[in-house]
């Protein structure tokens, strides 16, 4: 049996942009990355260490300055190619205000589907089916300007999945949240993954949002540093915090309990983990 080819293969991707005062800025350095299909991919790393502009590649928003970077076998710098990728990786942004082009929700999820050039009952059928999967099928006549922060980036995921897309790349999407907004948005990007195989690119600077990842790369200055399972990175507690970057809070209990000579293991996740092994010291 031959090897299944990753999803998404980059190989020495570099860019760089020119800033306000015509500098260039090198945003990526040199990244190799291979992500399989279905799996739940976090990227971590704080303002400016090239995870955005990483985002943006595999959706072919950018093309890279050298190296190359395929989206199931195409190739992101191919013009004519740009539509297909698209339409394999969908992105959600930051800001739900800055995807939603319709004044009923409906509408908005059809947006899509309809410039696909599907038929009405296709099209019905696809904004129903998306609406339930992010759990907003009793809104669909509503407008979105009355919704929440966390119900709009839900309604700016349906518009992507109408498009059936194989990988949701999602740009720190929880940025503009309040908390009950952004439990709301990983509960759905966790149900898209496991239920319906969606490969996820999840770009945060959350760390409790890495928890369920399947691994986790951290970047800084345009390169990948660190990469692995979440209990992999978050064991090093001290090599993250260097980078001026957090830890979950469990993970800093347990380091902060080792560090007073309580005997429980690195790296703890959740809660329950805590208290297991509290109840075992």
């Amino acid at each position: 049996m031959g090897t299944i080819k990753p999803i998404i293969e980059a190989c020495n991707l570099s860019f760089s942009y020119v800033n306000y005062e015509e500098e260039e800025i090198a945003a990526l350095k040199d990244v190799s990355l291979n992500v399989k299909k279905g799996e739940f991919l976090v990227v971590i790393g704080h303002n400016g260490s090239g995870k955005s502009t990483l985002a943006k590649h595999i959706n072919a928003l950018i093309k890279p300055d050298r190296g190359i970077i395929l989206v199931k076998g195409m190739d992101t710098s191919d013009d004519e190619l740009v539509w297909d990728i698209r339409q394999t990786a969908g992105m959600v942004f930051q800001n739900p205000d800055n995807q939603l082009v319709a004044t009923i929700v409906e509408e908005d999820v059809a947006f899509g589907p309809e410039n696909l050039g599907y038929p009405p009952e296709e099209i019905r059928r696809r904004v129903d089916d998306s609406l339930k999967k992010v759990g907003m099928e009793g809104f669909a006549e509503f407008a979105p300007h009355l919704l929440s922060g966390g119900q709009k980036q839900r309604i700016a995921i349906a518009g992507i999945i109408a498009m059936r897309p194989e990988i949701i790349i999602l740009d720190e999407p929880t940025a503009m949240l309040d908390p009950a907004g952004r439990r709301e948005v990983m509960e759905t990007i966790r149900y898209l993954n496991r239920e319906e195989g969606i490969t996820i690119v999840h770009i945060t600077h959350y760390m409790e949002e890495a928890i369920d990842a399947h691994r986790v790369i951290v970047m800084e200055e345009g390169r990948i540093v660190m990469e692995g399972s979440p209990r992999e990175v978050f064991v090093k507690v001290e090599e993250l915090k260097s980078l001026g970057l957090d830890v979950p809070q469990i993970t800093e209990l347990a380091y902060e309990l080792r560090k007073e000579g309580i005997d429980i293991p690195p790296g703890l996740l959740t809660a329950e983990e805590m208290v297991k092994a509290l109840c075992q010291s």
